[in-house]
């Protein structure tokens, strides 16, 4: 099959009943068209002097750990561990992380690994039992911390040993020539937080709060004196009525803490993050909002003490789960502590408030911060039929002085998969991940099952039929089996199409990687001089740009367009020469170099005419659709 005519069930039901709409308007009705907006584009491309191109060029495979290696079929919402299964440490073996290392990853991040709160009984290895009242999803959140000090037993082939069995997959890991990255949730912990594990010397959590107040420096939690936590109303811990021995509708809490998303009263909501409870970092949140960071307040130590924690275990990062909901004045003071035995110890945040990213990347010593709130807004929508390239330039632009530390995407756990959000369109992955991995010299992330067009279809339980792959049940995530088939992690179960797709993947990860110009070059759009009607065929749903060295020219074109492809013509403004510094030769030849099309030579003063939509590189694409030339100068006769 043609990759541009691939959809998922659900899109083609979504096309059919749109064509069944328009057949059921009545004949002769005028239906009124919006002429597009006309939008008057300059030049706004940052110099080469405000851009980083520091070389940041790595792929992170996130994959939600326990779903990774499950080979049952069965997914039944709700279901238990028995029915549905579940992955396990040994399931990231030898094989299945060469095969990923071939894919182009260089850093594997594994959500879900600490223990968190859970509807299992583990109480014969002397673990407690979670309450059901506050778990969302029989497997429960990843975020919802239970012990900071130990792992997911539910992971483990023997539970008394799950502490060596992670450890074991570290080592397979970095055996694999790969990083190994998981998950802090420095702002809250589970409702139920109890850590068995923790070390000698170590206290525990609240052990020494006074629970009399709301706020008190060295207080580790916020609490709200006079009152007793309440489960949310009408929250039913198992959706379809099975009884756990600890679901009775009550969770006993008093006084009841704050809730992890800062809701500052007993009763959240079902929609609250109502299962974790937040740490205080020495911040009156309840009072006047002001900082008491003088004496070090102790829920600092605790946190340090976390992190050394895992970074001795051969972590060599955090995703820092909500990174900026904590003080960037923490980060300053334990980094450096961490960084003395770990100098290399890397620190991802989840941060969506622009805003403050310089802060936590300089004074709270962060590496990288999610690019989602820019990057990853601006090309979803060209993904899904909507956007502008306009929107593309706007947002690498806007961070070019730190785009080396911008932490880029199109999937995670929190966000809808390609195929749902796309209408079921995997193939718009060609020119959306074509420009999250070589617009600037950062990293790179992509999401188990991603490669191989999984769409996340179905309620799963708790998680319901939203897109995403669920973080809260047991589940076995149907694409993602056929590449493993069984344990052989070969994609001997794949269509064709699927295989196509994850070939594309490869190559791109690879030659983000292996381009220099790609990791250390410096950026400039040329959107501006082709977009609003000033080059035939380009529009809104294309986006062009070069990336370069002193002595390398790469000239990216992508169309976003699903269904039609481009035939356009293309300007190479002289702005663009004057940006690089150099003097252009009278002709170039652009050899295409991610697909092996044919290339061509061109007339630069003919392709740079601003005033003439005819003027320019004549290009073909298809629909969904990206290009890669690679432009040298002609030599004169």
């Amino acid at each position: 099959m043609n990759r541009n005519t691939i959809l998922t069930a659900g899109a083609a039901i979504a096309i059919a009943l749109l064509v069944a709409a328009c057949a059921s308007q009545p004949q002769g009705r005028v239906v009124s068209v919006r002429e597009p907006r006309v939008v008057e584009l300059s030049d706004t491309n940052p110099p080469r002097a405000e851009q980083d191109v520091t070389d940041q060029k790595f792929v992170v495979y996130q994959n939600m750990a326990r779903l990774f290696g499950n080979t049952e079929t069965t997914n039944r919402p709700w279901g238990t561990m028995a029915e549905n299964g579940i992955g396990k440490f040994g399931d990231f073996t030898e094989t299945a992380l060469s095969e990923l290392s071939d894919l182009g990853v260089t850093h594997m991040y594994y959500t879900g690994i600490i223990r968190h709160m859970t509807m299992e009984d583990y109480t014969e290895y002397g673990i407690p039992m979670d309450d059901a009242d506050v778990i969302k999803g029989r497997a429960g959140s990843p975020f919802a911390i239970a012990d900071y000090f130990d792992v997911n037993p539910a992971m483990a082939d023997s539970v008394p040993d799950r502490m060596a069995e992670f450890e074991e997959m570290v080592a397979r890991t970095h055996a694999a020539g790969m990083k190994v990255i998981i998950d802090l949730v420095p702002n809250h912990v589970g409702r139920g937080y109890n850590s068995i594990s923790r070390p000698d010397g170590v206290p525990e959590l609240g052990e020494n709060d006074d629970t009399s107040v709301e706020f008190a420096p060295d207080n580790n939690y916020y609490y709200l004196p006079g009152t007793s936590f309440q489960v949310p109303s009408g929250f039913t811990p198992l959706g379809d009525g099975s009884d756990f021995p600890t679901a009775d509708g009550h969770f006993e809490e008093t006084p009841a803490k704050v809730t992890g998303n800062n809701i500052f009263r007993p009763n959240p909501s079902v929609n609250d993050w109502f299962e974790t409870v937040k740490l205080n970092f020495g911040v009156d949140y309840p009072g006047d909002g002001s900082q008491h960071f003088d004496p070090i307040p102790n829920t600092w130590f605790r946190m340090l003490e976390i992190i050394q924690f895992w970074a001795d275990k051969g972590v060599d990062g955090f995703r820092v789960d909500m990174a900026y909901f904590v003080p960037v004045e923490f980060y300053e003071w334990a980094m450096p502590q961490v960084r003395e035995d770990h100098p290399d110890f890397m620190l991802i945040a989840e941060h969506y408030e622009p805003q403050t990213y310089r802060d936590y990347l300089g004074q709270g010593q962060f590496d990288f911060m999610y690019d989602k709130v820019n990057t990853y807004d601006a090309i979803r929508p060209m993904m899904s039929g909507r956007g502008a390239g306009r929107h593309i330039a706007t947002a690498w632009q806007g961070r070019a002085d730190i785009q080396s530390a911008m932490f880029r995407f199109l999937e995670n756990h929190d966000e809808q998969r390609i195929a749902r959000f796309s209408n079921g369109n995997v193939w718009s992955a060609v020119p959306g991940m074509m420009a999250t991995a070589t617009l600037g010299t950062g990293p790179i992330m992509i999401y188990f099952g991603q490669e191989v067009g999984e769409p996340a279809d179905g309620e799963m339980g708790f998680s319901g039929d939203d897109g995403r792959t669920t973080i809260f049940d047991y589940w076995g995530v149907p694409e993602h089996q056929k590449w493993m088939n069984d344990g052989a992690f070969d994609g001997g179960l794949l269509s064709e199409d699927q295989l196509e797709l994850r070939s594309f993947y490869r190559n791109l990860l690879n030659f983000a990687q292996q381009e220099q110009t790609v990791r250390t070059g410096y950026t400039y759009d040329i959107n501006w001089a082709n977009a609003s009607d000033r080059s035939q065929g380009y529009d809104d749903k294309n986006y062009a740009y070069l990336r370069y060295t002193d002595d390398d020219i790469l000239l990216f074109v992508l169309n976003f367009d699903a269904e039609e492809g481009r035939d356009m013509q293309l300007k190479i403004p002289q702005g663009a020469w004057d940006h690089m510094g150099i003097e252009p030769a009278a002709a170039y030849q652009a050899e295409e170099i991610f697909w092996g099309r044919e290339g061509f030579t061109f007339d630069t003063a003919a392709v740079a005419v601003e005033d003439d939509p005819a003027a320019g590189i004549s290009l073909s694409l298809d629909a969904n659709d990206a290009v890669v030339y690679r432009l040298t100068p002609v030599d004169a006769e």
